[in-house]
Order: C-alpha cells, then sequence, then structure tokens
C-alpha cells in the first residue's frame, strides 16, 4: 500500500477491494449494487458481482429471511470471483449485520445505519436487547461507524412533499454518495442514471439526487473518515468494453446468432426466477426482428417455440429447474423431429420450488438424462457472466448446424452477477452454416426429410417450399422417408442415428484446453459452469504459493471435447468442484474410467476459492 497526500486527507492506494451492501429488501440494495457497479466499470477496474436476495417481492421486513446483499469485488488487476470474505460491510439493520458479520475479514470495516438498530428490528432479527452487538463486545476488532442514515436522510428532505414512506426510500442514495466519497469516485454515472429513471418524477428525482449528494458532503466533511481510498484501473486487453450482467449477456448472443445467420429470432417461454430477464432483455430489441411470447405456461411456451423452429425461425425458450422438467415432453418431440432449439436453463436451488434466487448446478442429469426414451441432445455452459454471450451464440450455431435442440446451462450465480465485457464485432464472430432445403426440380430426386449428410444431419425444409412437403410428429419415423414406422430394426437404428449425430458434434467443438498450470501437474481441478471464477482463484493461489495444480474448464459437456480423455490421462489425481451432489463427477468417471474426486457444496451459494484451496491442499496430503 502506498500512501499519498491530498490536501488535509490521506489517499490510501490498495490493490483491491471487495464491499458487501446489506439491508432489507425493500432498502433499493440492489440499485445501489449495481449503480456503483456500473460508475466502477465506467472508472476502469475489472470487477465481479453477487447479487443475493430473498424470493418474495416483499420479504418481511427486518427478519433475517428479508435481508438483501450485493457483493462486489473490484480491483487494479484480473478479478474472478465476488470474493470470499469482504473488507466493507454496509449494513442498513440488525437483521443484515447479523447474517452477513461472518462474511466480513477480521479487522474489516461496518458501517451501521444505526436506525436499524432499536428494539422493533432486535425483536425481528431475533437478537435479544440486552445483548446488543453495538454496546457489547461482539464487534471488537472490527472498524465501526455508526450513522443515523434514516435520520439524516429525513433532515434533508423535511421540506419535500413527498410522504414519508417515499423520502425514506432515498436513504440507499445516501449510503452510495458516502461511499463514493471513501472510494474516490465520481457522482456523475448516477446523477444521470436518476436523471433517465425519474425525468417524468421531477420531486423524485430531486429528493434521490440531494440525499445522494448528501451522504457524499457528509463522508467529505466527517472528521471520522479522513483516510480515502483509490484502486487505480486495472490493465485490460485493448478494445471497447460494457459492463454486462449474465442473462444481458445470454440475450445478446442469441441475438447475434440471428443476425449473423440471417435469420428470425423467437422466443418463447413463461416467467420464472431467474431466467426471467432473458425475455425482458429481448423484448427490448423488437427493432432486430426480435419476435417474443410470453406464453400461458411453460409447455406452451417451448411447443410456440417449436412451431417458430418448424416455420424457420432461430427458436428459442428459457427457464429454470421446475420449467425444464414441464417442457421435457416437448423437447423429446424436438429431439424426434429433429428441428434446431435452443434451450436455456438458469438452475437454481431445487428440488421442486426449492430456493428460486439461490444458485446451484444440480440439473446437469436432467438436461442430460430428463427425457422419456433414448434422446440424445447437446450440452453447453457458460462459465462466467460475459461467458453467456459466446455460449449462448455456440447454442444457436449448433442448433442451426446439426438440426437438433440444444441445451445451454447459466445458473443464478452468473446470470445475476456482472463483469466488464470486451463484446467482439460482428466481423469477429464465428459464421454459421445455415443450410435450408431449396424447391425441388422436376428432375429432381423424389424428396426424402430424413435423408443425412456426412455428420448425419438433415435437411431444413420450411413448409411452403415446393416439392419438398413432408411429415412431421413425435412418433418413430422411417429412417429417410419420415413416414410413421413401427418396424423394431428401423427403430433401433433411429435411436442409434440421433445418439451418433450428437456424438459427431465433437469434431466440430474446440479442443478442451488447461485454462492455467500445465500436463506435468499432478493435480488437476475440473469444473464446469459458473466454478470458473472460484477455481481460476484457488489455482493462481496456489501456484504463488509453489504448489503445481492445473485447471481446466469444460463448456462443451455433451458430447465432451475429443481430446478430453487423453487430457485426463495426464493427471495422477483430479478434484470437480460442483454446486451439486457429484453430477459431473459421474459422467466423467461413467466415459472415461477415471478417479475423479468430488468436492460437492449445495447451499444455494457459490463457492469461496478458499473451499477449493483447501480440498486441493487435503488431496496433495
Amino acid at each position: 500500500m502506498t500512501l499519498e497526500k491530498e490536501n488535509t486527507q490521506v489517499k490510501n492506494v490498495l490493490d483491491k477491494v471487495t464491499i458487501l451492501y446489506a439491508g432489507d429488501s425493500g432498502d433499493g440494495i440492489q440499485l445501489i449494487g449495481n449503480q456503483f457497479t456500473n460508475n466502477t466499470a465506467l472508472y476502469g477496474n475489472d470487477l465481479s458481482t453477487f447479487p443475493d436476495f430473498p424470493a418474495e417481492i416483499r420479504a418481511p421486513l427486518g427478519t433475517l429471511a428479508g435481508v438483501s446483499g450485493f457483493q462486489i469485488n473490484f480491483g487494479n488487476s484480473a478479478v474472478f470471483t465476488p470474493g470470499d470474505l469482504c473488507d466493507v460491510l454496509v449494513a442498513m439493520n440488525a437483521a443484515s449485520l447479523k447474517k452477513n458479520l461472518s462474511r466480513l475479514k477480521e479487522r474489516g470495516t461496518i458501517i451501521i445505519n444505526s436506525a436499524g438498530f432499536d428494539k422493533k428490528n432486535f425483536r425481528l432479527a431475533g437478537i435479544d436487547p440486552e445483548d446488543n452487538p453495538l454496546t457489547n463486545s461482539s464487534l471488537e476488532g472490527y472498524k465501526v461507524h455508526q450513522i443515523d442514515i434514516t435520520k439524516l436522510t429525513r433532515e434533508n428532505l423535511k421540506e419535500s412533499s413527498l410522504g414519508s414512506k417515499e423520502r425514506d426510500r432515498c436513504k440507499n442514495m445516501f449510503v452510495l454518495g458516502f461511499i463514493y466519497w471513501i472510494y474516490n469516485r465520481s457522482l456523475d454515472s448516477t446523477i444521470d442514471f436518476l436523471q433517465r429513471k425519474f425525468k417524468s418524477k421531477e420531486e423524485v428525482l430531486e429528493a434521490n439526487l440531494k440525499v445522494l449528494k448528501s451522504g457524499y458532503h457528509y463522508a467529505e466533511t466527517s472528521e471520522t473518515f479522513s483516510n480515502r481510498f483509490e484502486i487505480k484501473p486495472a490493465e485490460m486487453e485493448p478494445g471497447v468494453y460494457r459492463n454486462v450482467i449474465g442473462n444481458q449477456a445470454t440475450s445478446l448472443g442469441l441475438i447475434a446468432a440471428a443476425h449473423t445467420s440471417g435469420m428470425n429470432l423467437f422466443y418463447g417461454g413463461y416467467p420464472i426466477t431467474p431466467a426471467s430477464d432473458i425475455l425482458h432483455e429481448l423484448a427490448k430489441h423488437k427493432n432486430f426482428g426480435i419476435k417474443t411470447f410470453q406464453a400461458e405456461d411453460e409447455i406452451a411456451g417451448i411447443c410456440s417455440a417449436i412451431g417458430a423452429s418448424f416455420g424457420g425461425d432461430l427458436a428459442t425458450t428459457a427457464s429454470s429447474g421446475p420449467g425444464i422438467a414441464l417442457k421435457g415432453e416437448a423437447i423429446g418431440l424436438a429431439v424426434m423431429m429433429e428441428l434446431p432449439l435452443v434451450i436455456i436453463n438458469v438452475q437454481r436451488g431445487g428440488p421442486s420450488t426449492g430456493l428460486p434466487t439461490k444458485t446451484e448446478q444440480s440439473d446437469l442429469l436432467q438436461a442430460m438424462y430428463g427425457r422419456n426414451g433414448e434422446a440424445p441432445l447437446p450440452i453447453v455452459a457458460a462459465q462466467s457472466p460475459s461467458d453467456c454471450f459466446e455460449m449462448a451464440y455456440e447454442a444457436c450455431r449448433i442448433a442451426v448446424e446439426h438440426m437438433t435442440p440444444v441445451f445451454l446451462l447459466t445458473d443464478g450465480y452468473i446470470a445475476n452477477g456482472a463483469e466488464p465485457w470486451k463484446y467482439p464485432t460482428a466481423e469477429e464472430l464465428k459464421p454459421i452454416a445455415l443450410k435450408v432445403r431449396e424447391a425441388r426440380k422436376e428432375d429432381d430426386e423424389p424428396y426424402l426429410p430424413y435423408k443425412r449428410n456426412e455428420d448425419l444431419v438433415r435437411e431444413w425444409a420450411i413448409p411452403g417450399t415446393p416439392g419438398v412437403e413432408h411429415r412431421l410428429g413425435g412418433l418413430e419415423k422411417d429412417k429417410e422417408s419420415g413416414n410413421v414406422s413401427y418396424d423394431p430394426d428401423n427403430h433401433q437404428e433411429m435411436v442409434n442415428l440421433r445418439a451418433a449425430k450428437v456424438n459427431q458434434i465433437a469434431k466440430h467443438v474446440p479442443q478442451q484446453e488447461l485454462d492455467s498450470g500445465s500436463m506435468s501437474s499432478k493435480l488437476l481441478i475440473l469444473g464446469w459452469g459458473s466454478t470458473y471464477g472460484a477455481i481460476k482463484t484457488a489455482a493462481q493461489e496456489l501456484s504463488n504459493e509453489g504448489i503445481d495444480v492445473a485447471h481446466a474448464q469444460i463448456r462443451y459437456i455433451h458430447p465432451f471435447p475429443e481430446n478430453l480423455g487423453e487430457l485426463l490421462s495426464n493427471f495422477d489425481r483430479i478434484v470437480i468442484p460442483e454446486l451439486n451432489d457429484g453430477q459431473l463427477v459421474k459422467l466423467i468417471r461413467d466415459k472415461y474410467l477415471v478417479d475423479a474426486k468430488r468436492l460437492s457444496k449445495v447451499k444455494g451459494q457459490p463457492f469461496h476459492a478458499q473451499e477449493i484451496k483447501n480440498e486441493v491442499l487435503n488431496q496433495l496430503k
């Protein structure tokens, strides 16, 4: 750490900081978290975020169940996780402190809204008023700053015509302004946001701006906060960047694929947490010819997408685990008809309704096997918020080029998380080879809808194309004519052909590479999906400590890359961290007969890098 004088204030230059904002779900925690994230991205820091909020729209105020949190880790070098433990905890009430104190580093800083620590809030949080954490010894060792944020907000707005509830809603802006001063940030990005958001509500705009600036100046004039902190911009690969949330990136990947292939994009789905934002984002881009349909249920959503695919559109649908279960029969129909369709599963805690706003990776085997009969389809997985763009694009490419439904797996952690994204130009996108059957000429051979090319892919014949009329449906087909067939040998052959077609896709996806380490390392940490950031951070820290480990992240799960078995054979030990009870482990052991060790976590929370480090060290013993 270096110190430099600026006027009478001391500015501490830090490499990295993790802040956790926490309060009631009605306190606007997610809003200020997103505003600080956008501001940080504009400043040039690398970052990673973790929004963590209740499933209820208005969770019980003051209770542990009602606590909403937003964690951001930002620094002057590459950041891959939102941080294991935080340096700063902003606690708006007693419940948020009680729930999150264990996530604060030793000697960390706590900024407390003292108004949220009265007898009522203690009772709601299950804290004995006689055991007040602000007066007992439980916070010794931390730097605690008590501010009556609620009172200061009300004083600033005493002349406002807004009601008391509307005034109190502005207190999140006080916190944001306060933190902006502490970390040497400009208010401009949030002022611009507020002016756009409340351009038709002058009183609300004026109140939020006033409280935002009040929080900033309170920190500036308070003797308690004479120290400011600065995190220099990160050195990143040259290019044009934007801050992106995972579900946004998924949507943009679908749009890019439609544009590249020259197809119209259709999305048919039903709202479900945490996938709904894909529908919301796509609906904003009707100017690109995108059609979005909010169906009456999950089954109607996917069936509308199948109809759009039959009609020649790039068809997509999205849901989470419970909705995917409802879509199961229709997914099998798309497999049988061999139509391109992208199915996005933004995974969440289960089973049943489970944990709607918490993350999990427990739908991998559902994607692999969760249909009646032998119904194989390709599966790809995104590993970070920005990677959702590339893997959504890849899912579309595979679906169109191989005439098959494709699963794209993300999860609540990366779908709601954010990071800087160097987005590609149109020229940098991989081409999508769209091959649609042309009209049949008089001297052509009779049209056979299930006749296949060298990759076992049938032709895509769009309704209305002269001479290529054919039958589609869920009954088994003759291997070339497409007519209904109950012949046992034909059924065996068709089952084999559909599986072989999916396996053939391995020839058209990238070879598996190591993300870090070398083939001579003794231990490989093998991951998939959103475990990427925690594994990469753990592998880097272990390497810095002189411990030789390798890391590989699988993005193409079915079929696996052609060289994966050879890569795995190089390592004495393999550890697979997953946010489930060990699902990729089962697939890897089954296919490659290796003694992979599982590291499972099913708590609705992402891995900490330290958890992975501990397991690796234990295996190396």
